[in-house]
């Protein structure tokens, strides 16, 4: 298969069945956007919102994309803007894991660290003030309509072609700046109603769950972190405000369910995905997959999920993820390569 360039290969991401980690009775599968050219489901996002600008004239040739981001779609932006020859500069909190700074750096970005403390909020704050000082292009990806309008356009359709005659009783994802949620979940309503669609939030931050409002200013934008929000480890995940594009999804009555996920399970079902299915993705997507074995357990027997995995696991090799695995051999590969041919363990010198 032949493409004129990268962005070519963004979208049509597998749908994979589980097979031992699924319920028995409950057909479960993933889709797994780290099959994306830049491992996640923002490249996606990235794509839509920089050709929506083009095609608008809102981007000027060779003008300077600026957005906050927790890593990931900062990558897609860097590598839609490389192709395209725009300069990037992003901001991200502190706290996000250093591969995510070096991928956007590697790919010709800027970016800037905002404090920890500050949350996403901060990184959003310094996006406002330097593209007001600069007069750079703001991709805006927690509230642009072309965040969700990709989803519709290609992640939704992917989903109706591959169950297309078949049942899909649940659609299971996470949330971050709302684009998938709010670009599936409508495509969804419309041509697969009897689809219920279950929402993941970290147990830490449940603010879609709390019933507690957004603080927002009089333009709409959230003027505070959430009362609801406290920090988790689930990046990509639920920033310390609910967007635009999610709190559409929740008005238009698009989402069935809303299931709480804590970090115990997040962190061991990414484990899992690896050891037991060769599935090898982020904290996000173990969180989104504990969630679709809770909705497992309750469903009918013969009911069809389907789960979102938004990123690989490259970008958390130095978050807690990966705290147990050794960078050393372990006592048992010690073992192992001490042993003679014939198995048995060479005699000490």
């Amino acid at each position: 298969m032949k493409f004129d360039n990268i962005l070519g290969t963004v979208g049509n991401t597998p749908v994979i069945r589980i097979n031992k980690l699924a319920p028995a009775g409950i057909e479960l599968y993933v889709k797994v956007e780290a099959f994306n050219p830049l491992g996640s489901v923002k490249d996606r996002l990235a794509l839509g919102v920089i050709e929506a600008a083009e095609r608008s004239g809102a981007l000027k040739p060779g003008q300077t994309v600026i957005e906050a981001t927790s890593g990931n779609t900062g990558i897609g932006l860097a590598m839609v803007c490389a192709q395209k020859g725009y300069p990037l500069v992003v901001t991200m909190a502190e706290s996000f894991s250093i591969e995510r700074r070096k991928l956007m750096r590697f790919l010709g970005a800027k970016v800037i660290l905002t404090p920890a403390g500050l949350r996403g909020t901060g990184m959003v704050k310094k996006v406002d003030e330097l593209a007001e000082k600069n007069g750079w292009f703001r991709t805006e990806q927690f509230s642009n309509e072309a965040n969700a309008d990709m989803h519709s356009k290609t992640t939704a359709q992917e989903i109706l072609r591959d169950f297309e005659g078949g049942p899909l009783d649940y659609w299971v994802t996470g949330f971050g700046t709302g684009g998938t949620l709010k670009g599936v979940a409508r495509v969804l309503a419309e041509k697969r109603p009897e689809t219920k669609i279950v929402v993941c939030e970290p147990d830490a931050a449940p603010m879609l769950s709390s019933g507690i409002e957004q603080p927002h200013n009089p333009d709409g934008s959230p003027s505070a972190s959430h009362p609801a929000w406290a920090s988790h480890p689930q990046q990509g995940w639920s920033p310390d405000f609910i967007s635009k594009l999610t709190q559409d999804a929740v008005d238009a009555h698009n989402v069935d369910q809303v299931l709480r996920i804590d970090n115990a399970a997040a962190m061991r079902w990414s484990r899992e995905l690896a050891t037991q299915e060769g599935i090898f993705v982020g904290i996000s997507s173990g969180a989104t997959f504990a969630g679709a074995l809770q909705v497992a357990a309750e469903a009918p027997k013969g009911s069809t999920i389907l789960c979102m995995l938004p990123d690989t696991g490259e970008r958390y090799l130095s978050t807690p993820l990966f705290a147990d695995v050794s960078i050393d051999m372990t006592p048992e590969e010690l073992e192992i390569s001490l042993s003679t041919p014939s198995g048995h363990v060479a005699p000490a010198a």
